[in-house]
């Protein structure tokens, strides 16, 4: 099953249009905002940004999907996907980076490695102190 499938079949919560909120945002599973959120969020789970989204925060969340407008620092752990009219201002870290045509995006990528649970975490030749 792809991942925007899944992550349709099990949103958790949705901050919807029109709304706003700022502060920590903690959850499992998936959510989706649609509205204004600033603040921190913080998940293994699916974080979706809605086209209409406006999200100024420090994000960590297993697999980051990104259809709206974003600012500040993000940490997916396995993946991050962003489509059009995505508009992205800041650092992104993930192993796995997928950006469409047409998505505006103003800041650094860092690639990270290998994705959560591949169990490829490690670089061929070395051992746990890094030499080889």
């Amino acid at each position: 099953m792809d991942i925007k499938r899944k992550a349709k079949e099990e949103i958790n919560a949705l901050l919807g249009w029109g709304t706003e909120f700022e502060g920590r945002m903690t959850f499992e599973g998936a959510v989706r905002v649609d509205g204004k959120f600033t603040g921190e969020v913080q998940s293994d789970g699916i974080l979706i940004i809605g086209e209409k989204a406006l999200v100024r925060a420090e994000i960590q969340a297993g697999v980051v999907l990104v259809h709206g407008e974003t600012h500040g620092t993000i940490n997916a752990k396995s993946r991050l996907e962003a489509y059009p009219p995505a508009r992205i201002y800041g650092d992104i870290y993930s192993p796995i980076l997928v950006l469409g045509e047409g998505v505006v995006f103003e800041g650094t990528s860092h690639m990270t490695g290998e994705p959560e649970g591949t169990g490829k975490d490690k670089k061929p030749g070395l051992n746990e102190n890094g030499d080889s």
